[in-house]
């Protein structure tokens, strides 16, 4: 087995080597549970909260 060229950053979630049809992971199923992660809430990108009652997160905009 040869390694892997120095630029080549690993998966992200198993840390084996990136394969560029996949970047940055390594194969289908990484980047599948990373898109899982995003979409169960695992993964948050730290913000002001939002309003309640604003479930899109965006000022109200005016209806007249």
């Amino acid at each position: 087995m040869t390694a892997p060229a120095p630029n080549v950053r690993p998966c992200p979630i198993c840390r084996k080597p990136a394969q560029p049809a996949y970047q940055p992971f390594c194969s289908k199923r990484c980047a599948d549970v990373d898109l899982q992660r995003w979409l169960s809430g695992a993964y948050v990108i730290p913000g002001e909260p939002a309003e309640e009652g604003d479930p899109g997160g965006r000022p109200a905009e005016d209806e007249g």
